[in-house]
């Protein structure tokens, strides 16, 4: 046989409630704080709150491009001739990862990023994974692959690239880097 508990709301247990109510109303009716305290009070907790975000994502982001798994791609980047001309380099731009975006993956041993960089005459994502060697604690890079507006595709890690570039989809093999 089950055992079965039912709470009965008691008239003991109404009356407790009611003069709950009560006392916080009598309260409520003793703190008066006028409309033009409450939108002050609103408008500086919304001034904090955006302060803070604004500053946890700029630091954020500092990390992110101080991070050896970001420079060693942006090194890997510049020291290729083909992928710079093509992007119409230098100046070169780099921009911050965008921090929603479900491709940029990273944890303490493995981390898959895509940055946005930009030259003077095109743009495109420079896709990276790198890997943590756990014996000399530095990441290794992986794969880096320059991938142009136009659909250029350039693999920074082969040293025949220097030659030529690709059209095809399968240097670029970012869909299932999770």
């Amino acid at each position: 046989m089950l055992f079965q508990c039912r709470l009965v709301p008691t008239e003991f247990t109404w009356k407790l409630f009611a003069a709950g109510i009560n006392h916080f109303l009598n309260l409520w009716r003793k703190m008066r704080i006028s409309t033009k305290k409450l939108q002050d009070l609103a408008f500086f907790t919304t001034l904090v709150t955006g302060a803070g975000v604004g500053t946890m994502y700029y630091l954020m982001q500092k990390k992110f491009a101080a991070s050896e798994y970001h420079q060693l791609a942006l090194q890997k980047l510049e020291a290729c001739s083909l992928a710079m001309d093509s992007l119409g380099a230098p100046p070169l731009k780099v921009y911050n990862l965008h921090l929603t975006d479900r491709q940029n993956y990273i944890d303490q041993h493995w981390a898959q990023i895509k940055i946005p960089v930009k030259g003077s005459k095109t743009g495109g994502y420079l896709y990276a994974s790198s890997r943590r060697d756990a014996a000399e604690n530095r990441w290794r890079l992986k794969q880096a692959v320059l991938k142009l507006r136009e659909g250029q595709i350039i693999d920074l890690l082969d040293d025949s690239t220097q030659d030529k570039t690709t059209e095809t989809q399968e240097v670029l093999d970012t869909g299932d880097w999770n």
